[in-house]
This record gives structure tokens, sequence and C-alpha cells, in this order.
């Protein structure tokens, strides 16, 4: 291929120093966003349940755990 390289080139300056810049604070934002969403959500949904010993074990074959 003959001609500059797209680096060399006004477009390929452009990208470089304008969009990819631009691009990687945008995802940076995204990011951040996401991160205080899944906060907020983990914060609403409140504390996992927790598992007692009882229901952590598997049932016994053919008997029905809850006539244990």
């Amino acid at each position: 291929m003959s001609g500059p390289s797209f680096f060399q080139t006004h477009m390929g300056q452009r990208f470089y120093e304008t969009t990819m810049p631009s691009l990687v604070r945008e995802m940076r934002r995204l990011n951040d966003s996401v991160e205080l969403l899944v906060a907020v959500a983990e914060r609403l949904a409140g504390p996992p349940p927790a598992t007692s010993d009882e229901s952590a074990r598997p049932a016994k074959p053919g008997k029905n755990p809850e006539e244990e």
C-alpha cells in the first residue's frame, strides 16, 4: 500500500489525539456508573439469606426432607 500510514494522515491524527482519548473517558464514566449501580442494587437487595446446616445438606434419596 502506498501513501502515508493512517496515523500520519489528518484523519488518523484526529483519531489518535481526539477520538481515542474521548472513547477512553466515556468508557471510564460507564464503568464508574456501573460500579455505582451495582453498589446501589446490592444495598437495596440487603444481605444474602443465611443458610443453615440443615438446608445446606443434600436430601437423602427416597426421603422427603420436610418429613425429617
